[in-house]
């Protein structure tokens, strides 16, 4: 299912490229036909007057068209007037066309020699998808979660390392090569179609910047934020509702948790082993409906402390119990683990 659904995103850049590219050599393109429809006129005209009348206008824009191409059909005209447009045409046509064509077909086949572009095409396919802004460490390990979990992702980044953007792209995951703290940035990576912004720039002002950009661009769009200060950060939690991270002591399958809709809190290490306590809400196409706790606990590796159901919360729930729409779920368990619980209640 994720093949096909990449195939037909591929598809679509594609498209959407070639019309771009289009639209670039335009000018050359309306020029030529303009060309070619006036000669056809002209041609039209002159022969009318020198006696060897053609059919239609038709007939005449089709021979000034295919002689452009040197592939005249019909005989060689016996008047003077006629035979100008059998030297001409071939000589305007290659003119206009020649070089416009050639590089039409390199840009259109090799579409790698220009990334930019390309990995722009490929961003404007996604929707309801995450924005990660900053390829470093922590953003590379971001990624790579969400793509386990299977979450549609467009990486934006201004000075990536070579070989970041190879691995990343190999996950079929644009790379916008740009600085996000740009509108026409964001735009592109399709921020007013995205569910949520993962923010992990090693500058706290720079990532505020662009989640206030981003905010603005989608107002409905969730905001998880690296900030080293943890004070700072449960601030900007408080007053904008920003999932304000701490990078200093969460995990990265606790910000790709969080991108995804995940209220989850900062690990803990116990007996060597990283845990986190995640809340969930299970939604109306959550495939975590009607299954029990104890097949949740079992499927997941992970612990369900609570299940809130109508207003009523239960600690430590009977395994038999069932989930249902809008039951709220909270779990203990590993980072990577509640990680995949919330991707199977998309």
């Amino acid at each position: 299912m994720k093949r096909l659904a990449t195939l037909w995103r591929k598809w679509r850049a594609s498209w959407r490229d070639t019309l771009l590219l289009l639209r670039e050599f335009r000018r050359p393109l309306i020029l030529f036909g303009v060309t070619v429809l006036g000669s056809g006129f002209l041609y039209r005209q002159a022969a009318i007057q020198v006696g060897e009348p053609l059919t239609s206008l038709t007939e005449a824009i089709y021979i000034t068209l295919t002689l452009s191409f040197l592939q005249p059909t019909g005989d060689f005209p016996s008047q003077p007037v006629l035979q100008v447009f059998f030297f001409l045409m071939p000589v305007i046509g290659v003119g206009l066309l020649a070089t416009g064509l050639t590089d039409f077909g390199v840009l259109l086949f090799n579409r790698r020699a220009r990334s930019k572009e390309w990995e722009m095409a490929v961003a404007s396919t996604f929707s309801n998808h995450t924005i990660l802004v900053g390829l470093g460490h922590l953003g590379f390990r971001v990624i790579q979660n969400l793509n386990e979990m299977e979450e549609p992702a467009v990486v934006i980044e201004l000075n990536p390392s070579v070989d970041l953007i190879a691995t990343v792209q190999a996950l079929n995951i644009p790379v916008l090569q740009d600085d996000a703290s740009r509108k026409v940035t964001l735009e592109a990576a399709g921020v007013r179609q995205a569910r949520t912004i993962v923010l992990c720039t090693q500058n706290d002002s720079l990532n505020l910047q662009i989640a206030m950009k981003a905010r603005s661009l989608n107002p409905t769009i969730r905001v998880v934020i690296r900030i080293f200060d943890d004070d700072f950060a449960d601030a900007l939690q408080q007053q904008f509702g920003f999932m304000a991270l701490s990078a200093t002591s969460m995990a990265a399958p606790a910000f790709a948790a969080a991108a995804a809709g995940a209220d989850i809190t900062r690990p803990i290490t116990v007996e060597g082993q990283s845990l986190s306590l995640g809340r969930i809400t299970i939604g109306k196409t959550s495939r975590l409906k009607e299954l029990s706790v104890a097949t949740v606990e079992q499927k997941y590796d992970v612990s369900v402390v609570l299940l809130k159901h109508a207003g009523e919360s239960d600690l430590h729930p009977h395994g038999k119990r069932t989930l249902g729409d809008d039951d709220v779920l909270a779990v203990l368990g590993n980072p990577q683990k509640i990680s995949l619980l919330v991707h199977d209640n998309q």
